[in-house]
């Protein structure tokens, strides 16, 4: 493998309102067609908390107020070396009412919903863990 060749950090957003959770389905590799919270890579430069807010504002529309972090993992593609490699950081994060999302960017669809369905959609592989964590969060 060429040295040159490092994890690339993410960010995951976990927005709740009303005993639901925002969910995204991937429009784009990795995990196309994939149910998960907004997120996706930190840019050169950005902070942690920054990346959170970009992702969930480009992702959904929705402007929300990061806050504590809740899970922090790793997703790492197949292959070797592997199709990519991810070290994630996973933020609650809270919004008045329950607004609309609007999926654009990399989701082709976003919506609310409770926990349970959720666990019935088909979801990236990191999120039945974090889905655990949010059940702490969420009625």
């Amino acid at each position: 493998m060429p040295p040159d060749i490092h994890p690339t950090p993410g960010v995951g957003v976990a927005l709740v309102s009303e005993n639901k959770i925002l969910l995204v389905q991937r429009a784009h590799a990795p995990r196309q067609g994939l149910w998960a919270i907004p997120g996706g890579k930190v840019e050169y430069g950005e902070t942690l908390i920054g990346a959170a807010h970009r992702e969930v504002l480009e992702e959904t529309g929705i402007d929300c107020e990061i806050g504590e972090v809740i899970w922090v993992g790793e997703s790492i593609g197949d292959g070797d070396p592997p199709d990519h490699h991810y070290t994630l950081t996973d933020f609650l994060a809270s919004v008045a009412g329950t607004p609309q999302p609007h999926a654009a960017d990399d989701a082709a669809d976003a919506r609310w919903v409770t926990i349970e369905e959720a666990r019935q959609m088909p979801m990236t592989p990191t999120m039945p863990s974090l889905l655990d964590v949010l059940t702490e969060y969420v009625g």
